[in-house]
């Protein structure tokens, strides 16, 4: 298991180290203020910062002499540091006899027994008449390695190089008498937190029942956090856009499974009958109708993968690719296929393979379109437009929209397989283009696909 992956946990121990920061800063930050006049202390504050070393370089220097005498002798670090300070003043008292051990000041151990039987654990203190005015004193009942002895020290004088020990003893030291307070805090943020969290419980409910079945449910937002709604309210938006492309796509099978059924049904049948006449070419134009309901159907799904990255393509090298493509099937039907261009090459950003797809499409819708004996015009022209030109029956106005549709046909006698214009379009909105239907002047359908122009650098 992953430490902290629970929120609450990691919030918790966020807290815990939160207190443990203000409250360093905070000791640190009175000190420091203190020291400056900002609140009420005093200079001497700032000599609280040397204290800790000096008193455990007195602790230290605590020895017991052969005849089993214990005595202050100051350690060569104590010494230099009473050489920088010559106001230090230190006593050491053995609490079980009162008496100050050899080598205490006379002078402190003097004020200190003034205050006859008071005998203090802790004492904080100031010396009258004491050259100095920032300094103070302090008294501690310390474990030496000697035993439990008082130590007495005053006149110390604090420099920043007494910061980093101060920190270790004095901030990190005291926190020992915090910590159940901090532990107690974070162990109740964590459990509010946890009861505060408890409403997920039923979101993930919601959510686990939920598949391809159900894609219509949505999370509860009334169950929700309000800090995790705007989230919710993204899933659920994320489960409206996937219900509608497994709609769509079932939608997609199911008509691509009907247009199948009938080709393939005849195509059978004919199977049944090979010595009629005409079996050879009736075979081929089934052949060809399977096989252009198949390559529409990959356009389609190609069209729902990822899109290839768009590079610079000639729309007029395009449009001859495609017209020399069914300009023999043209003549085979009695058609005709012409194509007008640009002398200059017309460049737009796209995929070679999706812009054939379109332009085929046209073409073969038109092809259907055209009357017998007639021609089909595909145009270039130097604004990135393609236009794709037949003469037949033309489109009603309203049709206009629904002839884009999957599937759509006017009429079920009318030949293909529904699925070229509805292809056409989704394709050149992939694209950021737009596909036009307006009539032919005399009759017959207009078909103009608008790029934008490619950004050459």
């Amino acid at each position: 298991m992953i430490p902290f992956r629970s929120v609450a946990a990691r919030l918790s121990v966020y807290v815990a180290i939160a207190q443990v920061a203000g409250y360093v800063v905070t000791h640190v930050g009175v000190h420091i203020l203190g020291a400056f006049g900002v609140i009420p202390g005093g200079p001497e504050y700032w000599n609280d910062l040397a204290f800790p070393k000096i008193h455990a370089l007195a602790a230290a220097s605590v020895t017991r002499v052969p005849d089993g005498i214990l005595r202050l002798d100051p350690t060569p670090e104590l010494r230099a540091s009473m050489e920088l300070m010559p106001s230090l003043r230190i006593a050491v008292i053995d609490p079980r006899t009162a008496a100050e051990l050899p080598g205490s000041s006379p002078e402190l151990v003097s004020r200190i027994k003034a205050k006859d039987g008071v005998r203090p654990i802790s004492l904080s203190y100031r010396i009258d008449g004491a050259p100095g005015t920032d300094f103070k004193g302090a008294l501690v009942l310390t474990n030496t390695r000697h035993g439990a002895l008082e130590i007495a020290t005053y006149g110390y004088a604090s420099s920043w190089r007494d910061f980093p020990y101060w920190m270790y003893v004095a901030g990190l030291g005291d926190i020992r008498y915090h910590l159940i307070e901090i532990i107690v805090v974070a162990i109740i943020g964590w459990v509010t937190l946890k009861r505060g969290l408890s409403s997920l419980d039923a979101l993930v409910g919601q959510a686990k029942l939920i598949d391809l079945v159900s894609l219509d449910q949505r999370l509860s937002l009334s169950k929700a956090p309000s800090e995790i709604r705007p989230l919710v309210a993204s899933l659920n938006e994320a489960l409206e856009r996937l219900d509608d492309d497994i709609k769509r796509q079932r939608r997609f099978l199911a008509n691509a499974a009907h247009e199948l059924r009938t080709p393939v049904a005849i195509l059978t049948e004919r199977l049944n009958h090979p010595e009629e006449a005409g079996f050879i070419g009736d075979m081929k134009r089934d052949a060809r109708r399977i096989r252009s309901i198949v390559e529409q159907l990959l356009a389609s799904a190609r069209l729902q993968g990822r899109p290839e990255a768009a590079i610079s393509v000639d729309l007029a090298e395009v449009a001859q690719a495609a017209v020399d493509d069914y300009a023999l099937l043209a003549l085979k039907n009695g058609r005709h296929l012409a194509l007008e261009t640009t002398p200059a090459s017309v460049v737009v950003a796209g995929d070679r393979q999706a812009l054939e797809s379109i332009i085929c499409n046209l073409i073969d819708n038109a092809l259907r379109a055209e009357p017998e004996g007639g021609t089909v015009l595909v145009r270039v022209d130097c604004d990135a437009t393609v236009t794709v030109i037949d003469h037949g029956e033309g489109v009603a106005a309203d049709d206009r929209e629904l002839i884009f549709e999957p599937f759509w046909r006017k009429t079920d006698a009318k030949p293909g397989a529904g699925l070229g214009l509805a292809i056409v379009k989704e394709l050149m909105e992939a694209h950021d283009g737009r596909v036009i239907l307006e009539a032919t002047p005399g009759g017959g359908a207009t078909f103009k696909l608008s790029f934008p122009a490619a950004d050459i650098e």
